[in-house]
């Protein structure tokens, strides 16, 4: 059995370089769609990681807690009653949470004003959800010993035209009815993450936030990272049992429209796999329905000298898996410094229009793509599947020659 097989995979590569043209440029093809797909899963996962890394990792976080309704009506009056003790349960339960306050004002600088989101964070706390402090371009992060120094957006500090160590000064509303003012300094700026906060986005020391606002506590968001490996809406579900009355929401509620293109590019992904292959597909069964019909008179004297249906599908079969053998070791050979290039260097965006976002949601506008694999495992197992389908008509067309016919073809 092994002999037959030994003998048969030995004709069908001695039969391949008969027509070493045709087979050279169906190679090519199917090298060429390889390529092509693999740099392209490459790019696809490497935006999506990105994407969801701004999203979760520096923006919102997994989850979010609030208080009811706070999402469609925020108020600075309504927040949640005892932070700490939720953020210590959660901790308890295994994940990481940070609570914040959130605000709203006015931002001036010499004859320049704005109007900012003010943003009262745990600085120690919010690192264990939040890479925002990672952004800062210029200076430094917020210290809890110096709370007169805040952390603004890149835009808003063009806007008001100041640098680090410029006075800002802030202007608000008090909880008990007063104006809230205070003289504050730049201790950093941010690099772009989101429209809203490059544009506006102003970050003070937790206690900073509760003194300018004359807030006795509490806090209006508690962002929460998931637990590796479990869905979101079961660790949703677990902190609306320990949080109850509070609105628990995903990031996939919060940004539903991003959520929704995120599931689209991998569709779309997908559906650039069929499409690619589907041209493979029509090019191999044209090659080989020409080669078939090129060794009628062959075949027909295999078959009479003995060589069953069987053999002869197995033999166009083993001629179209030594095109994929040859064509997978070619692309995979070429995509090593594609994806040395793309990975390590990427493709500059912002030449094409400045910085790059989606939804408001900034994107480093180098696009880079990720190594890993799923990007040459799903391109190649679906090429080798492709060109083994693809075969089975040429070769069932081979395998019901008959002998007698195909001696009197011309």
């Amino acid at each position: 059995m092994n002999g037959d097989r030994t003998r048969l995979a030995v004709m069908a590569w001695r039969n391949l370089w008969r027509y070493g043209r045709r087979t050279l440029t169906t190679i090519a093809a199917m090298t060429l769609a390889l390529l092509t797909l693999v740099v392209w899963t490459s790019f696809t996962q490497g935006f999506l990681r990105d994407l969801q890394t701004t999203i979760v990792e520096v923006e919102i976080g997994d989850m979010q807690v609030h208080p009811p309704d706070y999402r469609t009506q925020p108020s600075i009056f309504d927040r949640i009653g005892a932070p700490s003790e939720l953020v210590d349960t959660l901790g308890a339960m295994g994940f990481d949470a940070s609570a914040r306050l959130l605000g709203g004002g006015l931002a001036a600088a010499g004859e320049a004003s704005a109007g900012v989101s003010l943003r009262g964070i745990e600085t120690n706390q919010d690192a264990r959800v939040s890479v925002v402090y990672d952004r800062v371009v210029q200076g430094s992060w917020l210290d809890p010993s110096d709370p007169a120094g805040v952390v603004i957006g890149g835009r808003l500090a063009r806007t008001l035209d100041v640098g680090l160590g410029d006075e800002l000064v802030l202007l608000g509303q008090a909880t008990d009815g007063s104006i809230a003012n205070g003289l504050y300094r730049v201790r950093g700026i941010l690099a772009p993450f989101s429209e809203a906060t490059d544009r506006g986005g102003v970050f003070l020391v937790r206690q900073a936030f509760l003194d300018f606002f004359v807030l006795p506590g509490g806090a209006h968001q508690v962002v929460v990272r998931n637990t590796e490996g479990q869905a979101l809406e079961t660790s949703a579900a677990q902190i609306q049992a320990v949080a109850p009355g509070l609105d628990v929401l995903t990031w996939r509620e919060l940004f539903p429209t991003l959520a929704t293109m995120l599931d689209s590019v991998e569709s779309t992904m997908y559906i650039l796999f069929m499409i690619v292959y589907l041209a493979i597909a029509i090019l191999l069964i044209n090659a080989t329905l020409m080669a078939v019909f090129e060794r009628i008179k062959e075949l027909g004297l295999l078959k009479a000298v003995g060589l069953s249906p069987t053999r002869v599908v197995g033999l166009i079969l083993w001629e179209g898996f030594f095109q994929a053998m040859l064509a997978a070791a070619a692309g995979l050979i070429l995509s090593v410094p594609v994806l040395f290039y793309v990975t390590r260097v990427g493709i500059n965006l912002a030449a094409l229009g400045g910085q790059v976002s989606i939804s408001g949601i900034g994107l480093d506008p180098v696009m880079r793509g990720i190594v890993n694999p799923t990007i040459v495992v799903g391109p190649l197992s679906t090429m080798f599947v492709i060109v083994l389908l693809s075969m089975l008509y040429p070769a069932l067309k081979a395998a019901r020659i008959k002998p007698v016919e195909a001696m009197r073809h011309q």
